[in-house]
């Protein structure tokens, strides 16, 4: 089984565009949601598709399983998305040995820009770069579980120009 270990935070600055290593357009939906757990469908570039399976209501650990599925029957999955079906381009970002993924999200969260780092463990502290604003690990009101089934309220929506 594998673990997610992430830390999330608001984007300050749009500082980071100048140092990425790729760009991907997704298309997630939720399939179903529960406090501790969700399962969820994702596209990417419109080539590839996974089934993701989330267990636990820890915010920085959870357990995950992840599984590439045909496009085609991602794309069906889609048509029973619990909520909104969310829109964004991750980017890549390398800093001092860790991957930075920035998802700027476009529809109904057009403005909203997060970063993430996955960590190997709990105790790794990564390099804060200066375009990385304020943490929101743990702010559920920031997971794209909450954002697909929830509406996030506008003052929360942190733009950057883009």
């Amino acid at each position: 089984m594998a673990k997610e270990i992430e830390r999330k935070f608001l984007v300050a600055n749009d500082g980071w565009r100048s140092q990425t290593t790729s760009a991907t357009p997704m298309r997630q939906a939720y399939l179903s949601v529960n406090s501790d757990r969700s399962i969820r469908v994702r596209t990417s570039n419109e080539e590839t598709a996974k089934l993701t399976i989330k267990f636990g209501s820890n915010t920085l650990v959870r357990d995950e399983f992840e599984y590439t599925i045909p496009l085609e029957e991602a794309a069906e999955m889609i048509e029973f998305a619990v909520g909104n079906v969310i829109e964004k381009v991750r980017y890549t970002v390398e800093v001092a040995g860790f991957t930075w993924e920035v998802d700027v999200f476009e529809g109904a969260y057009r403005g909203l820009v997060i970063a993430e780092v996955e960590l190997k463990s709990e105790t790794d502290r990564p390099l804060i770069p200066d375009w990385v604003g304020r943490e929101v690990t743990g702010d559920r009101r920031y997971s794209n579980q909450a954002l697909a089934t929830e509406r996030l309220k506008p003052e929360l929506v942190h733009a950057v120009s883009n």
